[in-house]
């Protein structure tokens, strides 16, 4: 996964993130939704790991697939 700075993340769009009111995990690029998929279903609610998976899917529709 391709680093993330403090400085390239405030130059981020709303939409590159899941939540963009919080900032909270960037889907900018596919690793980075990849890792969002996995830290919501360690540390999110019902809610927040539905939302996530819904625009990750949206953005990457390869991405969450069970195959």
């Amino acid at each position: 996964m391709a680093k993330l700075t403090t400085k390239a993340r405030g130059k981020l769009s709303g939409k590159s993130f899941v939540f963009p009111r919080d900032r909270r995990y960037p889907i900018h690029d596919a690793a980075h939704a990849r890792n969002a998929l996995a830290r919501v279903s360690q540390h999110g609610t019902a809610g927040e790991k539905r939302m996530v998976r819904v625009k990750v899917a949206k953005r990457y529709p390869g991405i969450g697939r069970k195959r």
